[in-house]
């Protein structure tokens, strides 16, 4: 056996290698590792090769000092020239199967340092992200669905033991970045409405060495640890009485201006705005403008986690078309408009402002935060009237996942799941509590309520969550139609999906 015929068979198994190499790493290595690998294999392809041509000379001139003529020489080369373009497809389609395998690992065919493709998963949402070649636009489409359905019983006035369901929240839209440009524009279909929620142009910079990021359009207030963070992620089906008590007349969305500085375990932030689009007072007077700051500190950090301090404070100018203030937030369950604590409307406000503190840490996979809220409400006919609300809650992450609590912004954001259901896994589960006190007696026949909230979370993955809160609630009302001291149940569930 000759030389040459000893190395097609090598020849041939290094090419079936390589053509099955990828398959069987794609489950076990990550995309670096495979990419070294085949990398290896064109190296070992061409090494072959020159080797083959080297023998394949000895042969020709072997085959000349055996007297055969020019006639064979020909033929030789002839059958080395095949052989060099079976290498060559070889290395071609080994370095296909590069690119191949690149994109299949969600690279988008560039390297390893950026490039065009397609992300997906960022930031705990399910939907992807588009990049161009040098990473200079961005976009991904994103939205969110949130389906509930609650109960409520033991109530001693009928009308507040109701069953329902509804949408919560669908929320459709898109973000993405120009540079250092950055925009945002999503509608929330809830309510039998249809309003306009993060919609906003950003521009991220350096001020005095830290991070900035400036926002002109209708975008979310910095208001407590709760009020600053998405519904889909806060732990609780409704936000806490400290911000739903203590927010101002343009509730958690305004239309203007916010800038956002971010350090080393610390942020600040500072905003001027009216009222969000859907107001029903735009367009026909002037708007009520809100000044509000707000900022955090984490003065103890550590690999194990943090302690977080904070406080925020607004002034707002009413504006004319708003003639009264009588907000009565839910207590216990969005889809039961009934339970909630209720004092006589403020005649014609002119202004008011509102003050919280916040106070909470994580450590390991466990979480606790307290926050208090106190807003005061001027009238042109009537003295100043204040409300405060409070809450302390605590969690704990089950499955040993860190809590979703983040200490840069301040603000609850994703879970991580280290074991996700569509991998095959369990999931992260949450067990978490939290007290409410709801304060309106400073008001005229002003009432008091508390709730009680068990919550249970299955993040089944990033971006969806099944939820279920026991409510016990109880208040005590002076005005409206369940005056006298009431107590009863909720039990609520919601699925979500985030994209």
């Amino acid at each position: 056996m000759t030389i040459t015929s000893r190395l097609y068979p090598a020849l041939a198994a290094v090419l079936f290698a390589g053509a099955a190499m990828p398959a069987l790493a794609a489950q076990e290595v990550n995309n670096a590792e495979l990419l070294r690998l085949i990398k290896a294999q064109a190296a070992e392809i061409k090494e072959l090769k020159q080797r083959l041509s080297a023998v394949e000379g000895h042969n020709t001139q072997g085959a000349i000092a055996a007297e055969h003529t020019g006639t064979t020489a020909v033929a030789a080369g002839d059958e080395s020239s095949r052989r060099d373009a079976q290498v060559g497809n070889a290395i071609a389609d080994t370095r296909e199967s590069e690119m191949a395998v690149a994109m299949a690992r969600g690279n988008g065919g560039g390297s390893a340092g950026g490039g065009s493709g397609v992300r997906w998963g960022r930031g705990g949402e399910a939907g992807p992200t588009f990049r161009s070649d040098d990473g200079f636009f961005t976009f991904k489409p994103d939205g969110r669905l949130l389906f509930d359905v609650s109960r409520t019983s033991g109530s001693n006035f009928e009308s507040r033991n109701i069953t329902g369901s509804q949408v919560t929240s669908a929320r459709l839209g898109g973000e993405g970045t120009i540079g250092a440009l950055g925009y945002h524009v999503e509608a929330d279909f809830a309510d039998n409405e249809v309003a306009l929620r993060q919609t906003y142009l950003t521009y991220t910079t350096q001020v005095f060495g830290q991070r900035t990021r400036f926002y002109l359009g209708n975008f979310l207030k910095d208001l407590g640890t709760e009020g600053s963070s998405e519904s889909a992620r806060v732990p609780f089906m409704l936000r806490n009485a400290a911000t739903a008590v203590g927010q101002p007349v343009v509730s958690y969305f305004g239309l203007g201006a916010q800038m956002r500085m971010w350090g080393d375990g610390w942020h600040a932030s500072l905003s001027i705005s009216g009222n969000s689009p859907n107001s029903s007072t735009s367009g026909s007077n002037t708007d009520s403008t809100t000044y509000l700051t707000r900022a955090h500190w984490t003065p103890v950090k550590g690999a194990d986690g943090f302690l977080h301090v904070g406080s925020w404070y607004y002034y707002e100018k009413i504006s004319d078309g708003v003639t009264s203030i009588n907000n009565t937030p839910a207590i216990a369950a969005d889809y039961n408009d009934n339970l909630a604590v209720s004092a006589s409307s403020i005649a014609n406000p002119t202004q008011d402002h509102g003050k919280g503190f916040e106070l909470g840490g994580v450590y390991r996979n466990f979480w606790m935060m307290n926050e208090y809220g106190k807003r005061t409400i001027d009238s042109r006919t009537a003295d100043s009237v204040s409300r405060h609300g409070s809450s302390f809650a605590a969690g704990w992450m089950i499955t040993g996942e860190a809590p979703g609590f983040s200490q840069r912004s301040g603000s609850w954001k994703a879970v991580k799941v280290n074991d996700p259901v569509t991998s095959g896994g369990w999931g992260a589960f949450e067990l978490a509590g939290r007290v409410d006190h709801y304060d309106y007696a400073d008001a005229p026949r002003g009432g008091t309520g508390k709730s009680y909230t068990l919550g249970l979370n299955w993040y089944l993955n990033d971006w969806s969550r099944l939820m279920l809160n026991y409510v016990h609630w109880n208040t005590d009302n002076k005005v409206g139609g369940f005056q006298g001291p009431d107590a009863g149940n909720t039990l609520s569930m919601r699925a979500q999906v985030v994209f």
